[in-house]
């Protein structure tokens, strides 16, 4: 190759001498031709290659069944490839045609040599990148921080890179490179202290499996509420439900607290954990005629019957004077309604009757007392979800006034935005 370089850049000189032309004049004459030459031939082999390499991978990926070469094509790896070759050319060319002047060998040496590693970088970069479309592409790997391990790599590279750069331009080994690296690694420290931090982060996200692309989490400190759309080396970014997209730093998902839903979207059931306000003077025994009443209740039938006989039995044997209510077993709307509620639960069809599944009542509060439903429906999607929750509530509201049940409500004035 060296040799087939200088036949190629070495013959103007000998020519000009021939001509006449002086040892000075012909030198800068054939310097200037030969750079104009060198140019000419970089050009062509570059549009050569240009054309034979983005031809020839267009055709290939159309042809192949695997989708990884169009996304070479799309991420123009034959351009940066076809850019490279020239500059090659042109650094073995340079030390041919400046061989008798040496600084400007190495000035425009170590220039073309920068520029080569550099091409090299987004080469590398663009199949990363392809690589990295290809692997979201896939099931397995549709929800891995495929950006974050790129970015990695990217860095490594970059850091290498440049440390080769810096060896070029002042001439020094490597070792001498690495011991003045380790002298500023303070300095370097801060000014990276971000990407160091998104680093880590990254690396624990990814082991510890905390968040992953499609995973919907709440992130309070940050307003964050919806889906990972992306997940890389400095940031997550999350469309909240608003369509809003909110962007958060990595390493805060390791130093600071937020809740992930994946758990419960994987699960057999989303959670319905709700309660309404029970005035508390509306809770009272009830009248042997109300029990005959609320017997037209199907769902509590035959549990009116059961009990009712079971409490009379009791305060039978135990001769209780049943003048007054207080005294002995008895029941209670508030009791029969929460019995009432359970059975509803029981029945109905959009709940896992598989997990937990109670109506209970909460600590008394100034407001009233709490009746809660813990259960969980079978439909974990949102607009299902709140339609579920919301058709039982109805239920329950609607049914407090068959037990003679009050619900607490702030009380208003009608007449306040009456002239």
């Amino acid at each position: 190759m060296h040799k087939i370089l200088q036949n190629l850049f070495n013959w103007i000189y000998p020519l000009l001498r021939k001509i006449g032309f002086g040892d000075t004049l012909a030198s800068y004459i054939s310097l200037l031709l030969n750079i104009i030459l060198l140019c000419v031939l970089a050009y062509l082999i570059y549009v050569v290659f240009r054309i034979v390499l983005v031809t020839v991978m267009a055709i290939v990926a159309k042809k192949t069944k695997t989708h990884f070469d169009d996304l070479l094509v799309s991420n123009q790896t034959a351009k940066y490839i076809a850019h490279l070759i020239p500059f090659l050319f042109i650094y073995k060319s340079v030390p041919i045609i400046l061989d008798d002047y040496v600084y400007w060998e190495s000035v425009f040496g170590k220039m073309v040599g920068i520029y080569i590693i550099l091409l090299s970088l987004w080469i590398i970069r663009s199949v990363l990148k392809a690589f990295r479309d290809y692997l979201k592409d896939q099931p397995r790997f549709s929800d891995k921080p495929i950006d974050s391990y790129i970015q990695v790599i990217m860095i490594v590279l970059w850091i290498f890179a440049t440390g080769v750069i810096i060896s070029k331009i002042f001439d020094i080994t490597t070792n001498t490179l690495l011991a003045s690296m380790g002298a500023l690694s303070a300095i370097i420290i801060l000014v990276f202290r971000d990407t160091i931090l998104g680093f880590v982060a990254s690396v624990q996200v990814s082991l510890n499996d905390m968040v992953r692309i499609g995973d919907w989490i709440t992130f309070d400190k940050y307003g964050a509420d919806g889906d990972v759309i992306e997940i890389n080396l400095a940031t997550v970014k999350v469309r909240n439900f608003d369509n809003t997209t909110t962007t958060i730093p990595t390493y805060s998902l390791i130093s600071d607290s937020f809740r992930n839903w994946r758990g419960m979207l994987d699960s057999d059931g989303r959670r319905i954990k709700r309660h309404i306000l029970i005035k508390g003077k509306s809770i009272r025994f009830l009248k042997e005629e109300e029990l005959q009443k609320m017997k037209q209740i199907q769902l509590i039938s035959s549990y009116i019957d059961i009990r009712q006989e079971e409490i009379n039995k009791f305060n039978s044997t135990n001769n209780i004077d049943k003048s007054l209510s207080i005294n002995g077993r008895n029941m209670t709307n508030f009791g029969l309604f929460r019995k009432y509620i359970t059975s509803y639960l029981e029945n109905y069809p959009g709940l896992n009757k598989e997990m937990i599944l109670l109506c209970r009542q909460l600590q008394p509060t100034s407001q009233g007392i709490p009746l809660e439903i813990y259960t969980f429906s079978k439909d974990q999607r949102f607009e299902q979800y709140e339609y579920i929750m919301a058709d039982i509530f109805d239920h329950i509201i609607a049914s407090t006034v068959y037990f003679d049940l009050e619900i607490f409500e702030l009380p208003s004035d009608k007449n306040a935005f009456v002239d």
